[in-house]
């Protein structure tokens, strides 16, 4: 947490940042921006001595560091070690920030909790998230309709992989700011509202995912949001010019260094944050069943922190 901010992590102050034609509150919020938000390596694990009872002094520091890069680590002190029992606890942690259950996963369990781990049940056999395969640069829910737009998520670890398993995470205002440095046309056209489609998509219980088309940055009372995966495949873009500027977007990701977040959260660990950008590298790559013992779990919410 940056203590010489002036503002204590509040941005809010820079109207029209977002707006291409307002170049001095995009200076004024930009020169801000990479002045709170702290630098790779540099963000801390905040203490949470019982998950399921943050206090009033924990939840403000978690706020503070949010409202400074969009996410905040944790590691908790107090928690159980029995799957069931932990679940109800992140919940019990997540409510007291006010974060409402997003939506009705095909994997969730108790309390919306779904838990990622490798899997050969039908509904996750084929999904990267259930493998022990790398995860290419996404936000959570890039693929869901407006009306289930995933605006922030918790990911806490209950067992760490042995080899591998690492997490990446990029503030997506990051993403914004080296983007739009590099190109103010390719952010417009991955602002305009039909940029980016995800064809629809059977699920295994016969439903059908419908088609997703919408933007890949816009504004929600004056926030960033951002809807993005990095996939090649069953995706669309609307034209070979947003298809070069999500190409330019890509290549800059794979260039940050500066404000990329690397870690390998440990049991107890994990990260609350207002859908950032993040990656996954792939572990246990020595597991000759394609079993591992890394399991994290996760719950979305359709409200920011």
């Amino acid at each position: 947490m940056n203590e010489n901010t002036e503002n204590g992590g509040d941005l809010s102050q820079f109207g029209g940042a977002f707006d291409l034609e307002n170049t001095a509150a995009y200076a004024a919020w930009r020169r801000s921006k990479l002045t709170i938000t702290p630098r790779a390596g540099a963000a801390p694990s905040l203490k949470v001595v019982d998950l399921s009872q943050p206090t009033e002094s924990e939840k403000t520091a978690i706020l503070q560091q949010v409202a400074e890069s969009n996410f905040a680590i944790y590691q908790a002190e107090r928690y159980s070690e029995n799957e069931v029992e932990v679940g109800a606890q992140l919940r019990a942690f997540t409510d007291a920030f006010g974060l409402r259950i997003a939506e009705a996963h095909r994997s969730a369990g108790t309390n919306g909790v779904v838990a990622l781990k490798v899997s050969m049940a039908e509904h996750q056999r084929g999904f990267i998230p259930y493998s022990r395969k790398a995860m290419n640069w996404h936000t959570d829910g890039y693929y869901n309709s407006e009306s289930d737009t995933i605006r922030a998520f918790v990911l806490h670890c209950v067992r760490q992989a042995d080899i591998g398993g690492q997490s990446q995470i990029i503030d997506n205002e990051i993403a914004y700011i080296r983007l739009r440095d590099a190109s103010p046309e390719a952010v417009a056209l991955l602002m305009d509202p039909s940029a980016m489609t995800i064809p629809e998509s059977p699920e295994a219980d016969g439903s059908v995912r419908p088609v997703s088309i919408g933007p890949v940055f816009f504004i929600e009372d004056g926030k960033l949001i951002m809807r993005y995966t990095a996939r090649t495949r069953s995706i669309s873009w609307k034209s070979e010019a947003t298809q070069k500027a999500a190409a330019l977007l890509q290549n800059l990701l794979e260039s940050e260094r500066d404000y990329l977040h690397t870690l390998t959260l440990r049991p107890g660990q994990g990260i609350l944050n207002n859908n950032t950008l993040h990656n996954r590298t792939a572990f246990d790559p020595s597991a000759d069943t394609g079993t591992s013992q890394r399991m994290l779990y996760r719950v979305r919410f359709n409200n920011r922190l």
